[in-house]
């Protein structure tokens, strides 16, 4: 004769009532603190990318690089080849545009790559579903890298405009407001064009398209206005060489390429405005796309 078994616990049937309760997940109670996101956490992810991808390292070195090697060589050059007074009436800091016309394609590089490069790999899904408000990612890709470039251009302008100081002993002593568009104003000015880079890297979506149309809206003005010798297109030979980029860049020197167009702090107003619009534009773009 078998052993009656004794009878199986029945486990206590779980309080749905009270679970539902007490979660926002009707249901189920998450053993894992919930926090509520912000724009904080978006810009801690985009930091850590960042900071750990080498295309960083590699794009603020020949950066760094290029405006400092180039901005310290042609200050040694001109005053080598300079004759007594011939710059008493130079600014000094007028030699670093040289670099920085070289090195803003690398902060224009890294510009794009912060937003493309992410739909190249398909990492942007990740991002996405991390943080489903596209406009707060963009507004921390931004945030981020335009704090990274313009910390980057400070220093590395600032760096060379005390060197060529001191190297350009016959010229004369910059004043405060040459100073500070020679080091705050050009450094805001590029890190607002890598911020459109940045833009226009979401817009197209394609690491090397992107590269190349920024490189185009630099350079392109300047080399077609060369060309233009018809006096038919003179009104717009003159538009593209006052609003060309070299030559924005130059204002902040007080050494324009022309007598007229932007002066003092313009182009600096004129980048922000047309990155604010572009920024816009991108912002609706990624609403209405995809991933």
């Amino acid at each position: 004769m078998s052993t009656p078994q004794p009878p199986m616990p029945q486990a206590a049937a779980p309080d749905w009532q009270g679970a539902v309760a007490g979660s926002p997940y009707g249901g189920y109670t998450s053993p894992i603190p919930v926090v509520r996101t912000h724009l904080g956490h978006a810009i801690a992810s985009e930091w850590t990318k960042i900071r750990s991808v080498r295309s960083t390292m590699w794009t603020l070195g020949v950066f760094l690089v290029l405006v400092v090697g180039i901005g310290l060589l042609v200050a040694a050059l001109v005053e080598a080849n300079a004759s007594e007074g011939s710059l008493a009436s130079d600014n000094p800091l007028s030699f670093g545009v040289f670099g920085l016309l070289l090195g803003s394609i690398c902060i224009i590089t890294l510009g794009v790559l912060t937003t493309a490069s992410e739909y190249g790999t398909g990492m942007i899904r990740t991002t996405m579903t991390a943080c489903p408000s596209r406009s707060r990612v963009l507004a921390a890709k931004a945030i981020v890298f335009f704090a990274v470039a313009f910390s980057v251009t400070f220093v590395s302008v600032l760096l060379v405009a005390l060197a060529d100081v001191s190297i350009l002993s016959g010229a004369k002593s910059p004043s405060t407001q040459e100073w500070l568009k020679g080091t705050l104003g050009i450094s805001l000015y590029v890190a607002l064009l890598g911020l459109l880079s940045l833009v226009l890297g979401s817009v197209i979506r394609h690491s090397a398209g992107a590269i190349t149309i920024m490189i185009g809206l630099v350079l392109a003005p300047l080399v077609l206005a060369l060309f233009m010798f018809s006096e038919s297109l003179s009104g717009l030979r003159d538009a593209l060489f006052n609003y060309s980029i070299p030559s924005q860049m130059s204002v902040f020197y007080t050494t324009s390429l022309t007598n007229d167009g932007p002066t003092g702090w313009d182009p600096l107003w004129i980048a922000l405005g047309v990155t604010a619009a572009a920024f816009a534009g991108a912002v609706w773009l990624l609403r209405q796309r995809d991933v």
